[in-house]
């Protein structure tokens, strides 16, 4: 269902980085019609390591788009973040800005990058596409802000 959703843009390494967290999985008739999932990871920003709730693998069936389950997907991965990290992230495409946007998440503006094993190396495709929910950290949207590396995309 996720591999339809996203129009077959979705590797295997897309769906490696959804596995080991927490599901919000909508059914109907025993048919899965949508996923989220929030995985932890680790950002930095400023110095400091932040435990953070990842948003992996939005997706709801083309068929039943436009009936707010989008929403109710993120309603739950949203609860999670709050219960367990200090800030919530994701990466997006064009398509999935006006949902975020509209539940408060903030569009990073600084410079993005990943702790890669050579060191810090900076991801200029990625800026402009992070978004953040701030918990309880401090954050500065216009610093910069690296994630842990992971194979694959980054963000």
């Amino acid at each position: 269902m996720v591999i339809e959703a996203f129009g077959g843009e979705f590797s295997d390494a897309d769906w490696e980085h959804a596995l080991g967290g927490m599901h919000a999985v909508i059914c109907q008739r025993g048919a899965m019609i949508g996923h989220a999932a929030v995985v932890q990871r680790r950002l930095l920003h400023r110095d400091t390591a932040l435990r953070c709730g990842y948003v992996e693998a939005v997706a709801v069936r083309e068929d039943h788009r436009g009936q707010g389950l989008a929403h109710a997907l993120m309603d739950a991965v949203e609860q999670v973040i709050r219960g367990g990290y200090v800030v919530g992230a994701l990466g997006t495409s064009d398509l999935g800005r006006p949902l975020y946007t509209s539940r408060g998440w903030v569009p990073w503006q600084g410079p993005t990058s990943v702790l890669a094993p050579s060191g810090l190396v900076r991801t200029p495709d990625d800026d402009g596409a992070v978004f953040v929910l701030p918990v309880s950290a401090t954050l500065d949207p216009a610093a910069g802000l690296a994630c842990d590396w992971r194979d694959g995309d980054v963000w």
